[in-house]
């Protein structure tokens, strides 16, 4: 099976700061702020009017991929770090040209077939589904992973590949949800 256009890279040395560790749930809030506000066009955009510029178009176009794309790697930073799978603070911008610890990687816009576009957001359940039973296994994941970097200053290897597990198929089921590939989810570590 080819790799998916959706995939996520990591460089991080599992060390972690007790410090930032342990009020990092208030070090994410401004980043929610910046997530929820750039995701409102995202939103608009990306659930509303793609269905209907697929039917026409049968692809996302280029600036609008690079839009969406933006905002769903911005999105996996800010939880690859709220979810101990990363230390340094994230960038506030979702751009490639930023590169941070965890990223996303997603492929440019390729053509799709224009009914499926149209009926997307009725494939995507399934997937959704699943991808909110991992992430509530995941929030588990990241309490244990939490105390373990408060007091030990450094994220179990087998952990943080659980959640970057779950980080990846998450980022594939939005940019699934939001026409930036064709390919559904795929779960495997």
């Amino acid at each position: 099976m080819t790799e998916h256009p959706v995939t996520l890279v990591s460089s991080d040395d599992l060390k972690r700061s007790r410090l930032t560790s342990l009020v990092r749930f208030l070090l994410v809030i401004p980043h929610a702020f910046v997530a929820a506000f750039y995701g409102i066009p995202v939103l608009i955009l990306g659930v509303w009017l793609m269905p209907w510029i697929g039917l026409v178009l049968g692809r996302t176009p280029q600036g609008l991929h690079g839009f969406m794309a933006g905002w769903v790697r911005y999105v996996t930073r800010i939880n690859a770090y709220a979810n101990f799978l990363a230390d340094p603070y994230p960038p506030f911008t979702g751009s490639p040209d930023a590169p941070y610890v965890v990223d996303a990687e997603i492929a440019p816009p390729e053509r799709q077939n224009r009914i499926h576009m149209f009926l997307r957001y009725y494939a995507v359940i399934p997937a959704y589904f699943v991808a909110a039973i991992l992430g509530y296994a995941n929030g588990v994941v990241a309490l244990v992973l939490w105390i373990l970097a408060v007091v030990l200053g450094r994220s179990p290897a087998g952990l943080v590949r659980f959640g970057m597990f779950v980080l990846t198929y998450q980022t594939q089921t939005i940019a699934y949800l939001l026409q930036l590939t064709k390919r559904y989810p795929r779960l495997s570590f």
